[in-house]
């Protein structure tokens, strides 16, 4: 039957928003169940890994609804980052410090109104099942107002402190970063061995990859168990190239296997130099400016970039014969996950926020967590081991969220805003009150807080934890928070951190981590690799629910290589749902019916107790979050078990049986194909919707199929041995059909006798009947025996 897909799942889209089937209704009485959506970042595009990760999610969202929850699926954008600010500058020719930050907003806002339509169109498209009019924006009046209202309560607790501290900063954006927006990365590097001299003209070779620090060394250090540098201890040596002493010092750190076993110790080459420049109180010395230029200490470098300058100064000590040696290597660096930029360190005054005390804490109450994979906690536990930096919330950025702060001006004191005010803007704002110093002059904070630190309150933004305590403590902690693996260190931690020191409990009961959807070969899709499908061009060539079909294959976690085969197959199983319930419908007028138990065949108990079975396990499997687990056995039963035999084990009674028999088939008919159909729906819903209005509208009870009772397992009709049977015959008709087939005759060929040697005949024989029916067959006999075989008389 020819259909067109695209018509259908546009229609219901359409009908879904018109009847608000997905709006939470906050006056319900059922029980809620609430989902902590992902707030996709503001691009225009819904790529693959989108289409993938929310469809598993809605799965999980349309199966709740039918379980009968009142389902809280809400929706956000991110238009907080410096992505979307950009995006916006470029669009717009303009640049962001030339307007009010306040200015800058709206016109971000107004700016990416057309990608946020263009991305809800692309979401609308796959059938995600949100509730729009809890559409929420990380730049939005709610938003900022929830995250200065965190600022706020953490400055109440004593979790915030401002400093000037060694800070991870990237040159290339001009701001300080967190350690979760860091990624390792892996560079062809070179190992320089230089030579240091004592007072005496003693050289002393130290080895290291960054020569451009040399103007930024302070110490030298030795480990203590390293014999043949004892004597240098306590001595000072002349840093080549520049006016510099500098003294030997002993620490354990120093590694004596590395390099040449003495180290020199600039600030910040990394974290063990702000280690060794705490714990042996050196001087700081820096070289290097926040825009990753050499400054004045540099001398004759000063102005270059640090790979400029790296290069000019090993010229230079070749020149003066003290590069001893290279060694080409490749060694591990931190760069900033947005730019990719190395990360210097670089010492600022910034906000932090202090949680390195809790540490363990974090690990043993997220085991509280049902974490889906399982095995995804331990890159949690992985992650906070590894911590070594309090959380740095200060940007230098002109566009975000400001701080809610302000400083004296005569004595410095740190005023912070009231909550009443929020959200507010220290730039165009001043206190309520005077400084306790008397002073009536302040500085608005300029620093933007980091995005993650907005990021991780979608839990209480959701909820409106700023505005509506009611309603929080109706909504919090949250059901479910679905997620990507590769951001667990920076969304589901933070967002625990948030939770445990704001309410003191976990945010969430469920956290379900989605894995990747990847090209043909395994690879991550990117531009820049050309490997990107649009999901967009698989829907227009075979449908929204084939590519839903297609996410719903894996085990929740797992990534997945895209292979259009699948798609092809989904396209394939959507219509053979339309082709067999437009036939169960037409056979059985489609009046619903009840099963007269009494009248059931072998057949009908078989594919009754194989129904319930796949019911039952596909519910347990769902309960678990493993969705695949429910589709997967549910396509198989309704193709190879219901469409290929059940329907052509009972056409004739259907057809020609007028009494309880006949009646019993139609019933069985449309009780399968409608319970099935409800195993689908959170899979392929406009499919399953246009089935049930077409075919079902007996057994509908409202406006939609989203909105019926998940199917409930009958356990009395589970019956083993029927299944047994079951199975029996449609051996026996499979193999009958092969040898017609080989014997190049139609199926419905008569056959005058035919001889089935079996095991288990005895039970075979309450299927004889069947059998006979189904392939034409006037005379069956059927024996007992080891060896399965089957001989046709035609």
């Amino acid at each position: 039957m020819a259909v067109d897909l695209h018509k259908i799942e546009e229609k219901w889209q359409k009908q879904w928003e018109k009847d608000k089937i997905y709006k939470f209704d906050p006056k319900s009485k059922k029980s809620v169940y609430s989902i902590d959506t992902p707030p996709p970042t503001v691009s225009g595009t819904m790529h693959m890994g989108h289409a993938f990760a929310y469809s598993q999610q809605d799965f999980i969202a349309r199966y709740k609804k039918m379980q009968g929850f009142n389902v809280f699926h809400p929706i956000g954008f991110d238009n907080n980052g410096l992505a979307t600010a950009l995006m916006v500058e470029k669009k717009k020719g303009i640049k962001s410090k030339n307007f009010s930050r306040d200015e800058f907003i709206k016109i971000v806002l107004e700016g990416t109104a057309e990608e946020e339509k263009k991305m809800a169109t692309g979401f609308k498209s796959i059938g995600i099942s949100f509730d729009w009019s809890l559409l929420y924006r990380t730049i939005g009046d709610l938003a900022r107002k929830t995250s200065q209202y965190s600022f706020l309560d953490l400055y109440k607790q004593k979790r915030l402190y401002r400093k000037d501290a060694p800070t991870m900063w990237c040159p290339k954006c001009e701001t300080a970063v967190a350690q979760a927006e860091l990624e390792d990365k892996e560079i062809d590097s070179t190992f320089n061995d230089i030579v240091f001299k004592t007072k005496e003209g003693k050289e002393v070779v130290i080895a290291t990859t960054r020569p451009e620090l040399l103007p930024a060394c302070v110490a030298v250090f030795v480990n203590p168990t390293d014999k043949r540098y004892k004597e240098l201890v306590g001595k000072k040596l002349k840093v080549p190239l520049f006016d510099l002493e500098v003294p030997v010092l002993e620490d354990p750190r120093a590694d004596p296997e590395k390099g040449t076993g003495v180290v020199m110790c600039c600030t910040f080459g990394d974290q063990t130099d702000m280690e060794w420049y705490y714990a042996h109180n050196l001087p700081l010395r820096m070289a290097i400016t926040k825009n990753g230029r050499m400054n004045e200490l540099a001398e004759k470098y000063k102005g270059m970039k640090l790979i400029e300058a790296r290069k000019e100064i090993i010229e230079d000590l070749k020149k003066e014969k003290l590069l001893k040696e290279q060694k080409p290597i490749k060694h591990e660096v931190n760069v900033h996950e947005r730019c990719k930029t190395e990360i210097e360190i670089i010492p600022s005054k910034q906000w932090f926020v202090k949680y390195l005390d809790l540490k363990d804490d974090y690990i043993v109450k997220a085991e509280m967590l049902q974490w889906i994979p399982p095995f995804m906690k331990s890159r949690y536990d992985n992650w906070i081991r590894g911590l070594q930096w309090d959380w740095s919330i200060s940007r230098q950025r002109h566009y975000g969220i400001p701080f809610p702060v302000w400083y004296c001006k005569k004595c410095g004191e740190v005023i912070v805003a009231e909550e009443k005010d929020l959200p507010i803007d220290p730039l165009k704002s001043k206190p309520k009150k005077k400084c306790k110093c008397g002073s009536s002059e302040f500085i608005g904070e300029k620093d933007t807080l980091d995005t993650w630190f907005t990021s991780s309150l979608t839990p209480q933004i959701n909820c409106k934890w700023a505005e509506d305590k009611k309603f929080f403590e109706k909504m919090f902690p949250m059901d479910l928070r679905p997620q990507g693996h590769d951001i667990i260190a920076l969304w589901a931690f933070n967002t625990i951190v948030k939770a445990l020191f704001h309410q003191h409990e976990l945010p969430w009961k469920t956290i379900t981590i989605n894995g990747w959807a990847l090209d043909s070969k395994g690879k991550k899709m990117s531009k820049s690799l050309g490997n990107v499908i649009k999901p967009e061009e698989m829907i227009q060539k075979y449908s929204a629910d084939s590519l839903r079909y297609w996410a719903g294959l894996p085990v929740l976690g797992e990534d997945i290589p895209f292979q259009e085969k699948e798609m092809v197959s989904g396209r394939k199983f959507i219509t053979k749902m339309l082709n067999a319930n437009r036939f169960v419908s037409m056979v059985t007028k489609g009046k619903a019916e009840k099963i007269d138990k009494k009248a059931l065949r072998p057949e009908d108990k078989a594919i009754l107790s194989r129904l319930n079975r796949v019911i039952k396990e596909g519910t347990e499997a769902f309960d678990r979050f493993e969705f695949s687990k429910c589709l997967n056995p549910a396509r198989n039963f309704f193709w190879l078990e219901f469409a290929d035999f059940y329907i052509e084990e009972v056409k004739s009674r259907v057809y020609n049986d007028k009494g309880a028999s006949g009646k019993a088939a139609a019933a069985v008919l449309q009780e399968v194909a409608w319970k099935t159909l409800l195993l689908f729906a959170p899979f392929v819903p406009h499919t399953a919707e246009e089935i049930a209005h077409e075919h079902f509208k007996d057994k509908l009870s409202g406006k939609s199929i989203h909105l019926e009772q998940w199917p409930k397992a009958d356990k009395s009709l589970i019956d083993e041995e029927a299944e047994k049977i079951g199975a029996g015959i449609n051996l026996v008709i499979a193999e009958m059909r092969k040898q017609k087939s080989e014997e190049k005759k139609s199926l419905n060929t008569p056959v005058k006798k035919a001889i089935v040697t079996i095991e288990n005949a005895k039970n075979l024989e309450q299927g004889a009947d069947v059998i006979k029916r189904t392939m034409a067959v006037e005379a069956l006999e059927i024996k007992k025996g080891k060896e399965f075989s089957i001989k046709l008389e035609f």
